[in-house]
């Protein structure tokens, strides 16, 4: 039996997990995104996701994993810690919220599973993952397996971004019609600042190092 054409989006309303979502739009007959409530220091990011779920007519669920905020403390979940502006010559940015990603796509599993759903798609990336263990492609394909083999169901963990870099990432938006969308919508930014954001936090100043990377390839064509 052929299996059904659907996907369960992870989705922060981020620059990545917008692009994706919209991906996935064109690929899948139906789409569901899922983001987490868990604690992340600006709450403002799950308002764009419901915003642009809401305005493009895709089904949009929040789960409260409040636990990891009090497992896992974090510069994007406490406002007393300051973001790291540049990796550490040793271990993993105060950015990184340990298991994140791991638990986020485990939930995610469940969920679709609950839904006759086989297809997870994250916006995770090789390319850009700064420092990020868990954005890895060897991590991704562990835990797909292991996915299927706790639940004794296949599932499979789609990453569209995973080896290009931002640069490319706004050129997939473009292609896809929703550059603007993703521009404007989005809230990448540590401190919380909506579309372009602050400039000055590690977010920012990827995300803008690849916009201006595309943007003077696509302004010269």
């Amino acid at each position: 039996m052929a299996k059904p054409n659907k996907a369960v989006v992870v989705f922060s309303g981020g620059q990545d997990s917008t692009t994706c979502l919209f991906w996935a739009k064109k690929k899948y007959d139906e789409v569901i995104a899922l983001s987490f409530n868990y604690g992340q220091r600006h709450s403002k990011e799950l308002e764009c996701a419901k915003k642009i779920c809401k305005e493009h007519g895709v089904e949009h669920h929040i789960l409260d994993m409040g636990l990891l905020n009090q497992l896992a403390p974090n510069s994007l979940t406490r406002v007393d810690m300051e973001v790291d502006h540049e990796a550490p010559e040793e271990g993993t940015p105060n950015s990184f919220v340990d298991g994140r990603n791991m638990l986020f796509l485990t939930f995610a599993a469940v969920f679709a599973k609950q839904r006759d759903i086989h297809v997870l798609v994250t916006g995770v990336s090789q390319s850009d993952f700064s420092g990020y263990p868990d954005c890895r492609h060897v991590f991704i394909s562990s835990l797909e397996t292991t996915l299927t083999l706790a639940m004794d169901y296949e599932f499979e963990v789609i990453t569209p971004l995973m080896w290009i870099d931002k640069k490319q990432t706004w050129e997939m938006a473009d292609k896809l019609g929703v550059f603007d969308i993703v521009r404007n919508e989005t809230l990448t930014c540590y401190n919380g600042v909506m579309g372009d954001g602050c400039g000055e936090c590690p977010a920012c100043k990827l995300r803008r190092h690849g916009l201006e990377e595309y943007l003077k390839v696509r302004d010269h064509k």
